[in-house]
């Protein structure tokens, strides 16, 4: 992820912390340091790094899950809201994303549980009920450090639980339904029950004028939507082969061109990238971005073979899209050359996918409308 840096590398799975991560903690030291002072402030940052070092315990959870059936896990992702485990494919049977789903949340009961082992020691006699508070008005202690983690984790768990995506809740809502009747349609019943609850959480929070619930409803309404986007794309994709997208007459470039020829195609045609061949054979690809970058650092009129980038990801003409789409999202690539066998066929991009999906996503409409007319 973009402005993001690697802290640490655990299993295999590198640790990133997003540059916004840091707002959280100036959070901390601002709601503790206020009644507190210069020890509140870093009782709060303490206690906001012990808090998503639980949440990297939580994503951690999935991510070995995933990684015990075979998907791969390229990197977890502090954010100041949470943390993003970014799995380079979605689960293909539903019991494995039931359990992948729900390694997180237990996670948190775990460590829930040895937090209030550690708080009946610091309070054997029992918990005076001014102990509980977790707010600021608190004075800091190590008591109170592991009441706040305490009930952090109890909130993260119960919170991931709730039945809509994106939360895990969701993701087990789905499992469960993909069990009788299939991926798609339980995406499509999990996504509508996930946003009737944003909406009602809407409502409710509005109501009560608090504006965090309202965001976080906001959130769990898109999120739903997002997944039930992503779902229907999936599906369409996958029924495509890369041998029906990718663009069979593209304009191409000889290795002697020059970068003033790729200027002139830009100018006069759509066409962003152009592979570079030779008797049939790729040598490299020309994008727009290659050509804006040398116009504005090098004032000759190189060769394209010194411009191209010779690294092209490879993908067969069989292929379904979305394989394409994955194998794209892994290597972090917006184009790939198509093949058949041994033998360079064209380029595609993730405008061609996205393209495909547009136009087949309103052929399949139009499909169903001519259908509903007959019917009627």
């Amino acid at each position: 992820m973009k402005w993001s840096f690697s802290i640490a590398r655990i299993a295999g799975i590198d640790i990133r912390v997003h540059a916004t991560f840091f707002l959280i903690l100036v959070f901390g030291a601002l709601q503790w340091g206020g009644p507190h002072g210069a020890p509140g402030a870093a009782f709060g940052v303490l206690l906001m790094l012990l808090l998503f070092a639980c949440v990297v315990l939580h994503e951690l959870g999935h991510s070995l899950v995933a990684k015990l059936f075979g998907i791969p896990v390229r990197e977890i992702v502090l954010l100041p809201i949470g943390g993003v485990a970014q799995m380079q494919k979605n689960p293909e049977k539903p019991l494995h994303e039931l359990l992948i789903a729900l390694a997180g949340p237990l996670v948190n009961v775990a460590i829930a549980a040895l937090l209030w082992l550690g708080v009946a020691r610091v309070f054997p006699g029992g918990l005076d009920p001014k102990a509980l508070a977790t707010d600021a008005a608190a004075a800091p202690s190590p008591g109170l450090l592991l009441i706040w983690l305490f009930a952090a984790n109890v909130s993260l768990a119960l919170f991931n639980m709730i039945p809509a995506f994106p939360l895990d809740g969701g993701r087990v809502l789905r499992a469960l339904l993909a069990m009788g009747i299939g991926f798609p349609k339980a995406t499509r019943t999990a996504s509508t029950i996930g946003q009737m609850i944003a909406v009602a959480l809407g409502l409710y929070a509005v109501l009560q004028g608090q504006l965090f619930l309202a965001f976080v409803a906001f959130f769990i309404f898109m999120g739903a939507g997002s997944e039930k986007a992503e779902e229907q794309a999936r599906t369409v994709l996958t029924t495509l082969r890369v041998g029906d997208a990718y663009n069979k007459f593209a304009l191409t470039l000889a290795a002697g061109d020059h970068v003033s020829k790729v200027v002139d195609y830009i100018l006069t045609s759509y066409q962003p990238d152009f592979a570079v061949v030779q008797g049939g054979t790729l040598l490299g690809i020309v994008t727009r971005q290659d050509v804006l970058k040398t116009l504005a650092t090098d004032p000759q009129d190189l060769y394209v073979a010194g411009v191209m980038n010779r690294d092209v990801v490879r993908v067969s003409a069989g292929d379904s899209l979305e394989d394409v789409r994955r194998a794209m999202a892994e290597r972090e690539v917006r184009i790939v050359a198509v093949y058949d066998g041994e033998r360079y066929l064209g380029l595609l991009s993730a405008e061609d996918l996205a393209e495909a999906l547009l136009v087949v996503t309103f052929v399949e409409r139009q499909r169903q409308l001519r259908a509903a007319v007959e019917a009627a």
